[in-house]
């Protein structure tokens, strides 16, 4: 699944910024250190905006674009962040055989937000995973935490409205 950035307005702190730039100096001159600058930014900011990559690009010297494609390579970036609504879908081979694939469309078509998006008003995520442990219910999603089992596409509209 191709990671998309969206339009979630950027809301990092000084705070923020002041531990990046603490853990970008503690890295200076290592071999290797984009990997954990990323995921200690990553753990700072909750995902990795390109506000973020722009200035690990500029305090490390990295190219921008070797940044970008660091994170959106390795799937345990994360370029949004999650909605109100965190959303996720499970595409495992036990999920997909029985129609994970068409209650990802159905949760598409009824909010508008992509998989691997945040809507624009930052209350809905949906990502498309792997598998989650639950293959015993197949289909399934996690709706902020919460699982949801041996679904249908007819069930997502009834479940989706439980968090609007």
């Amino acid at each position: 699944m191709k990671k998309k950035l969206t339009t979630v307005e950027f809301k990092g702190t000084p705070e923020q910024e002041a531990k990046l730039l603490e853990v970008i100096a503690r890295y200076e001159g290592v071999k290797g250190k984009m990997m954990p600058i990323l995921q200690e930014a990553q753990d700072i900011y909750g995902y990795l905006p390109i506000e973020v990559m722009k200035i690990v690009a500029e305090k490390t010297g990295a190219p921008l674009e070797e940044i970008f494609g660091i994170a959106t390579f390795y799937s345990q970036f994360k370029l949004n962040p999650n909605g109100e609504v965190s959303i996720a879908v499970c595409l495992g081979t036990a999920c997909y055989v029985k129609g994970s694939a068409g209650i990802l469309e159905e949760i598409t078509k009824i909010l508008g937000v992509e998989a691997g998006s945040t809507s624009s008003d930052g209350k809905y995520s949906l990502e498309a995973t792997r598998c989650i442990g639950a293959c015993g219910l197949a289909p399934v999603m996690t709706i902020n935490g919460d699982v949801y089992g041996r679904l249908t596409k007819d069930q997502v509209a009834g479940i989706l409205e439980k968090y609007r």
